[in-house]
């Protein structure tokens, strides 16, 4: 006699688009499959918020340019609700590295991806945001993106983050962790560091996740952001 195991709750999925096409075309793709579902559609930033709690989404798929409230907004509001700590959002970008990237991770953004990725791309950043992964866009490479952040204005100050500057946050963290920092910000993945740094995945694990919490960040995202602007890893010049 066999047992069946109790199935993952489907990943809940909010849409945040000022074009219903493009909603519509997105819902069928996200609800084919299996373990993600689509629990809400909205139309402007001040939805997309309202609906997130509502709703009880994990992703929020979110478009940058909307009427009225913009996504910008949309996801500072999200990342600033104590009720909504949870929620991942992903950016999608007509162009997938322009001057809104940067403001989209500082804002509280697990990743962006262009609209015109593929489906299967678009179905794996949700997977990968609604895990707590940064998501970088395959098509934008690591040293574009710390090129933005730099370039994105040298404050030291930790957005969104209360507490102090990203510098004397860092004065808190063990030597290990903050080498574990410096890999996450290069883009690797838990395995690849432990690899590189001789230990266990599930110690990376605890590492970052300890460097989360001493830092104030949501996600790998924010990690990666905090990396760069407090000057604990400069952007290469090739």
């Amino acid at each position: 006699m066999t047992t069946d195991l109790p199935s993952a709750a489907p990943i809940r999925v909010l849409l945040a688009d000022d074009q219903a096409l493009l909603r519509s075309a997105f819902k069928v793709l996200v609800d084919s499959e299996p373990d993600m579902e689509v629990v809400g559609e909205a139309s402007d930033g001040a939805q997309a918020h309202r609906l997130a709690g509502e709703r009880q989404a994990d992703v929020v798929l979110m478009d940058i340019r909307m009427p009225g409230t913009d996504g910008l907004a949309a996801t500072r509001l999200i990342s600033a609700d104590p009720e909504l700590t949870g929620v991942r959002v992903v950016m999608l970008t007509t162009f997938e590295v322009d001057e809104y990237v940067v403001q989209a991770l500082r804002a509280g953004a697990s990743g962006f991806l262009g609209k015109g990725a593929e489906p299967e791309e678009l179905l794996n950043a949700i997977r990968i945001a609604a895990a707590g992964e940064a998501l970088l866009s395959p098509a934008a490479t690591k040293g574009l993106i710390a090129t933005f952040l730099a370039q994105g204005g040298g404050a030291d100050t930790a957005a969104g983050v209360p507490g102090g500057t990203h510098a004397e946050r860092l004065a808190a963290l063990t030597g290990r962790e903050r080498e574990v920092l410096v890999q996450v910000a290069g883009g690797l993945s838990n395995d690849e560091i432990a690899g590189r740094l001789e230990v266990s995945p599930l110690t990376v694990k605890t590492h970052v996740n300890r460097a989360m919490a001493k830092l104030g960040a949501r996600d790998r995202a924010q990690l990666v952001v905090i990396a760069y602007e407090s000057g604990l890893v400069r952007p290469r010049a090739d």
